[in-house]
């Protein structure tokens, strides 16, 4: 019968665990100096070698021909307790057998003398699945029991374990085994089955298994029973990853916002097949890749890749900002959350990327904090926060006062806009419009002065692209503009907006060619710009105050250029 690669391969000797030698070193002094101890607690993750451990240990003390602490694998007391013809080794899944009775048995069966062996040895494994009652149980035989009699506890969760027993166990933690250890053992193991694995894979395999070498020969035989050449690109489609690439180009959808091309390369791996659950891991696990390059000034050894892939993160580290890195492995973090939780894995991927891909989606504190370290980034970089427009061969028009406007002698109707025309500032094609002068002004009332007034006040319809273009190109005006809207009237641009500050806004030259510029992509047409103003019915002078307490109230929006 075919047995699997963690069990064909499992050590039967202290010297044949990998990556715990503080604890097997400890183990042989111990026999070696006939100073067992009479329990023991072994804690650690899972396929790190706790029971594996616990068998050695308990077929050492019992070996008729141990020599440095070692059974010898050879007298008739290994060979029986390897076939389990003897009982003088017994195994209990405290999971299932967690009561006090199961515990009353295991009691009245330690009084009893050993069969063939020196001990009898109790394996007690995932302890902590015992009730109250029966750690109670075993309180009193832990304490004092028979001389001949040896209590070994396995545990992966040692913080559910009462502070009684844990006082009267000797305690062993095993660590998760490191990635270039492991892989060492799985090219040991691939070897001896005639399997080529070349290096990255093997390095795949132990960051797939997280410090778990059981985990890392399962995976090791899934390969194995798909090709004798075990090469990473195999390793990837037998794990479900999504790969390097496709993480690589998720990463670059982030840091260029491209949210659609985002979505169907998630639309891509889901078509093959791959776990958006593992997606999700892979990816906290890239971003916590790109954080230690990040914050760490030596982080080859924090890293577990290969050199090429190590240069890769490196560039890619060097686009994120700290805040953006802590940002992404935040919302991944959650979004896992979610999806173990029993949300939809592909939704909330999704939700995820696109979130990510464009911020402004997200109001929270550290949404906020990643977008103004973009800022500073820009800055330091020398990247103005919006970009003037190159002109075409003749230079800019500098900025000029602006006019004061001429009072109307007609009262326009309710809701009418009012606009005044701009100071003379760049336009996006190069051009520079001239500051209108006061006989210049036009006015509202008079079609005479100025044929763009007879249009009629349209809402302005692309208001979301505009913002998506002044996102692009001036990110602060951005959250200025937030929350307003727009009207079209003739070769006026009117800004509808509730905050008071946008006045302010605009009339900054910077700013000012920013509209402009975002303006003329999304509609190919320069226009003036204004704010929309609604009039009373009446045009009598109102009274001061009364303007006063309006303009607190923000009723009252006043025009500039």
């Amino acid at each position: 019968m075919y047995q699997a690669l963690y069990r064909k391969y499992r050590p039967k000797s202290f010297c044949d665990v990998y990556g715990q030698d503080h604890v097997t070193t400890t183990l042989k002094n111990e026999i070696i100096e006939n100073r067992i101890s009479h329990a023991y607690l072994f804690t650690g993750s899972r396929g790190t070698g706790k029971t594996t451990c616990a068998k050695i240990l308990a077929k050492a003390v019992n070996c008729e021909n141990s020599q440095n602490g070692e059974p010898c694998n050879e007298c008739e007391v290994c060979r029986a307790l390897d076939s389990g013809s003897i009982y003088d080794i017994v195994e209990i899944d405290a999971a299932s057998n967690n009561g006090v009775d199961n515990i009353r048995d295991l009691r009245e069966e330690a009084n009893y003398t050993p069969s063939r062996g020196k001990y009898r040895v109790y394996i007690i494994d995932e302890v902590h699945m015992l009730s109250t009652g029966a750690f109670n149980a075993l309180l009193k035989t832990l304490e004092e029991p028979p001389a001949h009699v040896i209590f070994i506890l396995a545990t992966t969760e040692v913080h559910k374990i009462p502070a009684t027993i844990l006082s009267r166990c000797q305690r062993f933690d095993f660590k998760r085994i490191q990635p270039e250890t492991m892989a060492t053992r799985l090219k040991e193991v691939a070897e001896k089955e005639g399997l080529t694995l070349d290096g990255d894979a093997a390095i795949l395999i132990a960051r797939i298994a997280d410090g778990a070498l059981r985990d890392g020969l399962s995976i090791l035989d899934q390969c194995s029973s798909r090709s004798k050449t075990v090469d990473s690109a195999l390793v990837s489609q037998v794990a479900g990853l999504a790969g390097r690439d496709a993480l690589y180009q998720l990463t670059d959808c982030i840091l260029s916002k491209n949210s659609p091309r985002a979505m169907e390369t998630l639309s891509k791996l889901y078509e093959n097949s791959y776990d958006m659950e593992r997606l999700c891991v892979e990816m906290i696990n890239h971003f916590r890749n790109l954080l230690v390059v990040k914050s760490v000034n030596n982080s080859r050894g924090l890293v577990i890749c290969t050199d090429d892939e190590f240069k890769s993160i490196e560039k890619a580290a060097e686009s994120f900002t700290l805040e953006g890195i802590i940002f992404a492995l935040d919302f991944f973090q959650t979004t896992l959350t979610k999806i173990k939780a029993g949300a939809n894995s592909r939704i909330e991927m999704e939700m995820a990327f696109v979130m990510l891909c464009q911020p402004r989606l997200d109001y929270s504190q550290n949404a906020i904090l990643e977008r103004i370290s973009q800022l500073e980034l820009a800055v330091k970089r020398g990247v103005p926060a919006s970009p003037a427009v190159q002109a075409a061969k003749e230079p800019a028009a500098e900025v000029t006062k602006t006019e004061p406007q001429q009072t109307a002698t007609e009262s326009p109707k309710n809701d009418e806009p009012v606009e005044t025309p701009l100071s003379s500032v760049q336009e996006p094609n190069g051009s520079s419009a001239p500051a209108a002068s006061k006989s210049e002004t036009p006015s509202v009332t008079s079609p005479v002065q100025d044929n763009s007034v007879q249009n009629e006040t349209e809402e302005f319809t692309q208001w979301a692209e505009f913002m998506d273009a002044i996102h692009k190109n001036d990110i602060a005006l951005f959250g200025i503009l937030n929350s307003s809207s727009a009207y079209v009237r003739g070769e006026y641009f009117l800004i509808d907006s509730p905050n008071p500050t946008v006045k302010e806004f605009i009339k900054i030259p910077t700013h000012m060619r920013a509209i402009k510029k975002s303006l003329f992509e999304v509609t190919g047409n320069n226009y003036k710009l204004g704010i929309f103003k609604k009039k009373t019915d009446s045009a009598q002078k109102r009274d001061l105050l009364e303007d006063l307490v309006n303009r607190a109230q923000g009723s009252v929006k006043i025009n500039f250029e």
